[in-house]
């Protein structure tokens, strides 16, 4: 009626020692990967929308409109306040615009996407309509406006 202790010495301990080891896992945790995917999705997410802005510049504000949808990468072109001409992010002068446009509307070979213009609060009427003239000269025919949207209106 007594407990008995196996003291190793009938070479139990031999065994008792061999299962005391741990087999290598076989298994891969995704949960860290999982994880990494997802914040990484989340940066993303928050940092798409930034990267579609080009020349700093302030837009006016109108009422909520229809919004246009391009099949790709839609040309762009910025109007700063001092009347200064940008295709994306390029610099072009006033006086090569429509030569670019007329290459650029070539090498799209017809695509009746819009251009959309982006003009500076602080440019004039004048200085948005010669760009718009120059964007018709070009070949492009459907021309958007990009605005911001008004608060409370």
């Amino acid at each position: 009626m007594g407990a008995s202790l196996n003291s190793g010495a009938s070479g139990g301990g031999r065994r008792g020692r061999r299962r005391a080891r741990k087999a290598p896992m076989s298994e891969i945790n995704v949960t860290p990967m999982v994880d990494v995917m997802l914040v990484l999705l989340i940066i993303f997410m928050v940092a798409a929308p930034l990267l579609t802005v080009g020349v700093p510049i302030e837009l006016p504000g109108v009422a909520k409109g229809k919004q246009l949808e391009a099949k790709h990468e839609p040309l762009t072109i910025s109007i700063k306040a001092n009347g200064d001409a940008f295709i994306a992010e390029t610099p072009v002068p006033l006086n090569e615009l429509v030569a670019k446009l007329k290459a650029i509307s070539e090498q799209r070979k017809g695509d009746d996407e819009p251009v959309f213009v982006r003009g500076d609060k602080g440019a004039t009427y004048g200085q948005v309509m010669k760009v718009m003239g120059r964007i018709s000269a070009g070949g492009f025919k459907k021309v958007s406006l990009i605005t911001e949207v008004e608060e409370g209106g």
